[in-house]
Protein backbone atom coordinates (compact mmCIF):
# COMPACT_ATOMS: atom_id res chain seq x y z
CA UNK A 1 0.00 0.00 0.00
CA UNK A 2 1.29 3.47 -0.82
CA UNK A 3 1.60 5.86 2.09
CA UNK A 4 -0.47 8.99 1.61
CA UNK A 5 1.91 11.77 0.59
CA UNK A 6 4.81 9.38 0.15
CA UNK A 7 4.21 8.18 -3.42
CA UNK A 8 4.96 4.87 -5.11
CA UNK A 9 8.45 4.40 -3.61
CA UNK A 10 7.41 3.76 -0.02
CA UNK A 11 5.01 1.67 2.01
CA UNK A 12 4.21 1.81 5.69
CA UNK A 13 4.12 -1.09 8.08
CA UNK A 14 3.23 0.23 11.51
CA UNK A 15 5.42 3.29 11.99
CA UNK A 16 8.13 2.08 9.60
CA UNK A 17 8.39 3.43 6.06
CA UNK A 18 9.86 0.86 3.69
CA UNK A 19 11.99 2.13 0.82
CA UNK A 20 11.70 0.61 -2.64
CA UNK A 21 15.46 0.57 -3.26
CA UNK A 22 15.14 -0.44 -6.91
CA UNK A 23 12.97 2.57 -7.69
CA UNK A 24 15.22 4.89 -5.69
CA UNK A 25 18.35 3.66 -7.51
CA UNK A 26 16.67 4.03 -10.93
CA UNK A 27 15.51 7.57 -10.17
CA UNK A 28 18.95 8.53 -8.79
CA UNK A 29 20.59 7.11 -11.92
CA UNK A 30 18.14 8.97 -14.14
CA UNK A 31 19.01 12.23 -12.38
CA UNK A 32 22.77 11.60 -12.70
CA UNK A 33 22.42 10.77 -16.40
CA UNK A 34 20.24 13.85 -16.98
CA UNK A 35 22.84 16.11 -15.31
CA UNK A 36 25.69 14.61 -17.35
CA UNK A 37 23.82 14.93 -20.64
CA UNK A 38 22.66 18.44 -19.72
CA UNK A 39 26.33 19.41 -19.68
CA UNK A 40 26.90 17.69 -23.03
CA UNK A 41 29.32 15.20 -21.49
CA UNK A 42 29.93 11.56 -22.27
CA UNK A 43 30.60 9.16 -19.42
CA UNK A 44 34.27 9.36 -20.36
CA UNK A 45 34.14 13.17 -19.94
CA UNK A 46 32.62 12.77 -16.49
CA UNK A 47 35.13 10.06 -15.59
CA UNK A 48 38.04 12.41 -16.37
CA UNK A 49 36.65 14.93 -13.86
CA UNK A 50 36.43 12.43 -10.98
CA UNK A 51 39.02 12.22 -8.21
CA UNK A 52 39.02 8.45 -7.93
CA UNK A 53 39.37 5.80 -10.59
CA UNK A 54 35.89 4.61 -11.53
CA UNK A 55 35.37 2.45 -14.60
CA UNK A 56 33.00 3.60 -17.34
CA UNK A 57 31.01 0.42 -16.69
CA UNK A 58 30.57 1.39 -13.03
CA UNK A 59 29.38 4.87 -14.04
CA UNK A 60 26.92 3.24 -16.45
CA UNK A 61 25.54 0.96 -13.70
CA UNK A 62 25.04 3.97 -11.43
CA UNK A 63 23.14 5.78 -14.19
CA UNK A 64 21.03 2.71 -14.93
CA UNK A 65 20.28 2.23 -11.26
CA UNK A 66 21.57 -1.34 -11.27
CA UNK A 67 24.34 -0.66 -8.74
CA UNK A 68 24.28 1.13 -5.41
CA UNK A 69 26.50 4.16 -5.06
CA UNK A 70 28.16 4.98 -1.73
CA UNK A 71 27.51 8.41 -0.26
CA UNK A 72 31.15 9.40 -0.70
CA UNK A 73 31.11 8.29 -4.35
CA UNK A 74 27.82 10.13 -4.94
CA UNK A 75 29.28 13.34 -3.49
CA UNK A 76 32.35 12.93 -5.69
CA UNK A 77 30.16 12.53 -8.80
CA UNK A 78 28.03 15.52 -7.79
CA UNK A 79 31.11 17.70 -7.32
CA UNK A 80 32.41 16.65 -10.74
CA UNK A 81 29.02 17.59 -12.21
CA UNK A 82 29.08 20.90 -10.31
CA UNK A 83 25.87 19.83 -8.56
CA UNK A 84 25.05 20.35 -4.89
CA UNK A 85 24.58 16.81 -3.52
CA UNK A 86 21.65 17.63 -1.25
CA UNK A 87 19.79 19.28 -4.14
CA UNK A 88 20.19 16.13 -6.23
CA UNK A 89 18.93 14.00 -3.33
CA UNK A 90 16.01 16.40 -2.83
CA UNK A 91 14.95 15.91 -6.48
CA UNK A 92 15.23 12.14 -6.15
CA UNK A 93 13.27 12.25 -2.91
CA UNK A 94 10.57 14.35 -4.56
CA UNK A 95 10.24 11.90 -7.43
CA UNK A 96 10.18 8.79 -5.25
CA UNK A 97 8.23 9.88 -2.18
CA UNK A 98 5.61 12.30 -3.38
CA UNK A 99 2.70 12.32 -5.75
CA UNK A 100 4.85 14.35 -8.10
CA UNK A 101 4.03 14.01 -11.82
CA UNK A 102 7.46 12.45 -12.20
CA UNK A 103 6.50 9.65 -9.80
CA UNK A 104 3.23 8.67 -11.47
CA UNK A 105 1.00 10.46 -13.93
CA UNK A 106 -2.39 10.00 -15.51
CA UNK A 107 -2.39 9.95 -19.28
CA UNK A 108 -5.37 10.19 -21.63
CA UNK A 109 -4.62 7.58 -24.29
CA UNK A 110 -6.84 9.42 -26.79
CA UNK A 111 -4.53 12.43 -26.58
CA UNK A 112 -1.46 10.23 -27.08
CA UNK A 113 -3.03 8.66 -30.20
CA UNK A 114 -3.81 12.11 -31.65
CA UNK A 115 -0.29 13.44 -31.05
CA UNK A 116 1.81 13.48 -34.23
CA UNK A 117 5.34 13.95 -32.88
CA UNK A 118 7.52 11.26 -34.48
CA UNK A 119 9.50 10.54 -31.31
CA UNK A 120 6.28 9.40 -29.60
CA UNK A 121 5.47 6.76 -32.25
CA UNK A 122 6.14 3.78 -29.89
CA UNK A 123 3.94 5.38 -27.22
CA UNK A 124 1.23 6.10 -29.81
CA UNK A 125 1.25 2.46 -30.97
CA UNK A 126 0.98 1.24 -27.39
CA UNK A 127 -1.89 3.66 -26.67
CA UNK A 128 -3.77 2.54 -29.80
CA UNK A 129 -3.39 -1.07 -28.70
CA UNK A 130 -4.65 -0.32 -25.18
CA UNK A 131 -7.66 1.55 -26.54
CA UNK A 132 -8.43 -1.28 -28.97
CA UNK A 133 -8.17 -3.86 -26.15
CA UNK A 134 -10.72 -2.03 -24.03
CA UNK A 135 -13.32 -1.59 -26.80
CA UNK A 136 -14.61 1.42 -24.88
CA UNK A 137 -15.29 -0.67 -21.76
CA UNK A 138 -12.44 0.89 -19.73
CA UNK A 139 -11.57 4.54 -19.20
CA UNK A 140 -9.21 6.05 -21.75
CA UNK A 141 -7.06 7.39 -18.91
CA UNK A 142 -4.28 5.26 -17.44
CA UNK A 143 -1.86 5.89 -14.59
CA UNK A 144 1.81 5.36 -15.41
CA UNK A 145 4.29 4.93 -12.56
CA UNK A 146 7.98 5.81 -12.74
CA UNK A 147 8.92 2.34 -13.98
CA UNK A 148 6.42 2.49 -16.86
CA UNK A 149 7.51 6.03 -17.71
CA UNK A 150 11.16 4.98 -17.78
CA UNK A 151 10.46 2.04 -20.09
CA UNK A 152 8.28 4.11 -22.42
CA UNK A 153 10.96 6.84 -22.51
CA UNK A 154 13.52 4.18 -23.51
CA UNK A 155 11.27 2.98 -26.34
CA UNK A 156 10.85 6.56 -27.54
CA UNK A 157 14.60 7.18 -27.22
CA UNK A 158 13.95 10.02 -24.78
CA UNK A 159 15.01 10.84 -21.24
CA UNK A 160 12.22 10.20 -18.74
CA UNK A 161 11.97 13.92 -17.94
CA UNK A 162 11.65 14.71 -21.67
CA UNK A 163 8.78 12.23 -22.07
CA UNK A 164 7.01 13.75 -19.09
CA UNK A 165 7.43 17.24 -20.57
CA UNK A 166 5.82 16.04 -23.81
CA UNK A 167 2.95 14.46 -21.87
CA UNK A 168 2.44 17.74 -20.00
CA UNK A 169 2.30 19.62 -23.30
CA UNK A 170 -0.54 17.34 -24.43
CA UNK A 171 -2.63 18.52 -21.49
CA UNK A 172 -2.06 22.18 -22.30
CA UNK A 173 0.61 22.64 -19.64
CA UNK A 174 -1.55 21.24 -16.84
CA UNK A 175 -0.10 18.64 -14.56
CA UNK A 176 -1.19 15.25 -15.97
CA UNK A 177 -1.12 13.87 -12.44
CA UNK A 178 -4.05 16.09 -11.40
Amino acid sequence: MSVSGRGPGATREGAIVLLDTGTYQRVLGDELRRLRKQRGWTRRDLNRRLQSDISLQTLATYELGTRQCSVVRLVEICLALDEVPHELIARVHQRVFSHSPVGAIRVDLRQVVQDTRPELLPFRRWAKGKLAESNGTHPAEVSLDISALERMAELCNLETVELIARLRSMTGGADPGD
